[in-house]
């Protein structure tokens, strides 16, 4: 079995993973900065830029929030990494 053939069955297996996917917990910064970490290594590459602009981007949602790190957490606990993406897709 060439190299390449062993990375992409590699690959494949990680992809069916039964691993549920991991949930953001926003309840303390420690816990969210942990839980995005985690959630974001659930995505392929091609979707942690957008994972990444939304989590730098929560504070454009409300203008008058003085504390941006509060306001994400807020939004984004309970979610999945897939549903970030697919909220700041809908917001593009």
């Amino acid at each position: 079995m060439s190299r390449a053939a062993a990375l992409a069955v590699l690959a494949l297996l990680s992809a069916c993973s039964d691993r549920p996917p991991t949930v953001i917990d926003g309840s303390s910064p420690e816990a969210f900065e942990h839980t995005t970490e985690a959630a974001r290594r659930d995505l392929p590459d091609a979707e942690r830029l957008a994972y990444d602009r939304a989590l730098r981007n929560v504070g454009g949602r409300r203008y008058a929030n003085r504390d941006p790190d509060a306001l994400a957490r807020v939004t984004f606990d309970g979610m999945t990494a897939r549903q970030v993406v697919d909220d700041q897709k809908a917001r593009d």
